[in-house]
C-alpha cells in the first residue's frame, strides 16, 4: 500500500514537472516573439506567389511583373499585357494567351503545352529551354524572339520559320537560328 502511494506521488510529480517545462516553454516562445516580433517586417505579397490557375485574366496587366513560377494552367489571358514579364518556369498548360501582348517576355523553362498564342505579340521573349509541345502560334509576332532548345511541334516550328526574322537584344541569338530554320 505506501509502495502503491509511492508510485501514485512520483506519477504526480512527473506530470507537474512535465506542465511546468511545458510552461516554461511557452513562455520562452511568447518572450521571444514579443521580444523579436516588433522587429521583424511582415512579408509582401508578391505576384508569383499568386496561382492562377483556372482563372479569367482576361485583359488582364501583368507587364513587368515577376511571375516566375506561377500557375496560369487553363487560365484565359487573352487580350491581357505581359510585356517584359518574367514567366520563366511558369506552367501554361492549356492556356488562352489569344491576342496577348507578350513582348519581352522571359519564358524561360516554362511548360506550354496545348496553349494557344494565336494572334499574340512574341517580340523579343524569350522560350529557351521551354517546352510548348501541342501549343498554337497562329499569326504570332515572333521578332526577334528567341525558341533556342525548346521543345515545339515541327509543324509549328515550319509555320513560324515562314515569318521568323530579327535577333533577341538579351541573348543576341537569331530567332531563325532558335528555331533551327533552313535558309
Amino acid at each position: 500500500m505506501a509502495m502503491r502511494r509511492m508510485e501514485m506521488t512520483l506519477k504526480n510529480i512527473k506530470r507537474k514537472r512535465a506542465l511546468l517545462m511545458r510552461r516554461v516553454v511557452m513562455m520562452a516562445a511568447v518572450s521571444l516573439v514579443l521580444i523579436f516580433g516588433f522587429w521583424v517586417t511582415p512579408a509582401l505579397a508578391q505576384d508569383n506567389t499568386v496561382d492562377y490557375t483556372l482563372t479569367n485574366q482576361a485583359g488582364g496587366d501583368f507587364a513587368g511583373k515577376n511571375l516566375s513560377g506561377s500557375s496560369f494552367a487553363a487560365a484565359d489571358a487573352r487580350d491581357a499585357s505581359f510585356e517584359g514579364a518574367d514567366m520563366s518556369g511558369t506552367i501554361l498548360t492549356k492556356a488562352t494567351f489569344l491576342r496577348t501582348n507578350l513582348k519581352g517576355a522571359d519564358f524561360t523553362k516554362t511548360f506550354a503545352d496545348r496553349v494557344l498564342f494565336d494572334g499574340s505579340d512574341l517580340t523579343n521573349a524569350i522560350f529557351v529551354e521551354a517546352i510548348a509541345t501541342s501549343s498554337s502560334f497562329g499569326d504570332t509576332i515572333i521578332t526577334g524572339a528567341d525558341f533556342s532548345d525548346a521543345i515545339i511541334d515541327r509543324f509549328q516550328v515550319k509555320n513560324m520559320c515562314k515569318r521568323a526574322d530579327g535577333v533577341n537584344p538579351v541573348t543576341g541569338i537569331s530567332t531563325r537560328e532558335s528555331l533551327g530554320c533552313r535558309d
